[in-house]
């Protein structure tokens, strides 16, 4: 017989109740436990840290570029007519002067033209002298025909002048009279026309002589310009300088094989490039960001690293300048900004040399700034680790930048005057509140 249990659901209530706030309890102890431990500190090398101490003063804003000594005129020689490289005389780097001959060139097809353009001119002063002749000998016959119509003029007027005291005597008839008159009358007029055709012989021989000078002027032309294209093969330097490349490897997409003999050369080809080593400038890349900041008349100083004698003054290195010229396009994220230099140049410099270049903005006074991290940019917000008081740890705050120099950044908040504040990359740890510095 089965007997009736009583209070059994009760019982698994109560039992299920004091479970749950067993559970409850040991989850808030364990919460309040995690909230009093503190977790490890990361470990960092003092050593590898690059620290510096937040200042007040004066700050000047400056732009640091890389760049090259760069000649202030380039002279670029190119072939005046079609040839071929027959001697190369000297070779990149050589010290040239305008009448040093740098490469000879060959072209038969020009020497050959030079002679036909010598012969033609040659044919043509022949021609004007026989054409002298010709129109001397016409210019005779036409002035003995007008001498010879003068003559029989004067002749006819005497004889109408005669025939007419004659007839005043009554010692010839009217009628002859009339005919000498008649025939006086005709030969003057053929003496007007013969005068008026020896005054337009002589025009003519002028306009004649004049059109065979002209030819002749062209040809002698000709000859000069086929003459200065052929001594032209003779290639010389034209100007004071240094012999920087022969031919134009740098052009095109593909670089081209340099200069040799027994090359052909179109006419325009580059052949040499030849700069004035003693009027140099330097060319630097500043990044489009800072070069918003850079004006014309900016000074400047560029670091040629060149040292004096061998020592380690640096400074003798250094040249003044200013900014010439500013690039209106960036390339690659950079602009190219040109210093004219103000200063003597270093014993040592020369073309294509690499040199560093800082130009200064503008003098900021009494404002809060440190050394530029290395991460972070002007007018932005970074995350940085400042050093705790006992100098053993460094706590993660919020730093927000503004203007910056190419070696100091301006602090807008964030740090005070007198923090030491670490400007190394701490990507890595940038996930802990604190570290500790070993």
């Amino acid at each position: 017989m089965d007997v009736q249990r009583t209070g059994v659901k009760k019982r698994k209530l109560i039992r299920a109740v004091f479970a749950g706030m067993l559970v409850l309890a040991a989850a808030a102890g364990l919460a309040i436990w995690g909230r009093q431990v503190q977790p490890a500190l990361a470990v960092v090398e003092g050593g590898a840290l690059w620290p510096d101490t937040v200042k007040r003063g004066p700050m000047l804003r400056q732009v640091h570029g890389l760049g090259a000594l760069v000649p202030e005129e380039v002279v670029w020689i190119s072939a005046m007519t079609e040839g071929r490289v027959e001697k190369i005389f000297v070779q990149p780097g050589t010290l040239v002067k305008p009448d040093t001959p740098i490469m000879q060139l060959s072209n038969p097809t020009l020497a050959e033209a030079l002679v036909t353009a010598q012969f033609d001119l040659k044919q043509a002063e022949a021609n004007l002298a026989d054409l002298a002749v010709t129109l001397q000998s016409a210019t005779f016959d036409k002035q003995a025909v007008a001498a010879q119509v003068n003559s029989e003029y004067n002749a006819a007027k005497l004889a109408a002048d005669r025939d007419r005291q004659l007839v005043n005597y009554g010692l010839l008839a009217e009628l002859e009279l009339k005919l000498s008159e008649n025939k006086a009358q005709q030969l003057e007029f053929r003496n007007q026309l013969e005068e008026k055709r020896l005054a337009i012989i002589h025009k003519s021989v002028e306009a004649q002589t004049a059109a065979q000078q002209v030819k002749i002027e062209s040809l002698k032309s000709a000859v000069e310009l086929k003459r200065h294209q052929v001594d032209q093969l003779l290639v010389r330097a034209g100007v004071t300088g240094v012999l920087q490349q022969l031919g134009n490897p740098s052009s095109g997409a593909v670089a081209a094989p340099p200069l040799e003999v027994g090359q052909n050369m179109a006419a325009g080809a580059i052949l040499a490039k030849i700069a004035q080593q003693d009027k140099l400038k330097a060319q630097l890349k500043i990044t489009e960001t800072e070069a918003r900041d850079v004006a014309v008349g900016q000074p400047t100083s560029i670091d040629t690293r060149i040292l004096d004698n061998g020592t380690s003054d640096t400074r003798k290195g250094l040249i003044p300048g200013r900014v010439s010229r500013i690039d209106p396009a960036a390339v690659a994220g950079t602009v190219l900004v040109d210093i004219s230099l103000t200063g003597p140049l270093p014993a040592g410099a020369r073309p294509d040399l690499s040199v560093d270049g800082t130009i200064d903005i503008e003098r900021l006074n009494e404002v809060v700034f440190m050394r530029r991290p290395t991460v972070g940019q002007p007018h932005s917000t970074v995350t940085m680790f400042r050093y705790d008081p006992d100098g053993k740890t460094a706590s993660r705050v919020s730093v927000k930048l503004g203007r910056a120099s190419a070696t100091t950044i301006e602090i807008l908040e964030g740090l005070n005057v007198g923090d030491r504040v670490i400007l190394s990359d701490m990507t890595q740890q940038i996930q802990y509140n604190k570290i500790a510095i070993k």
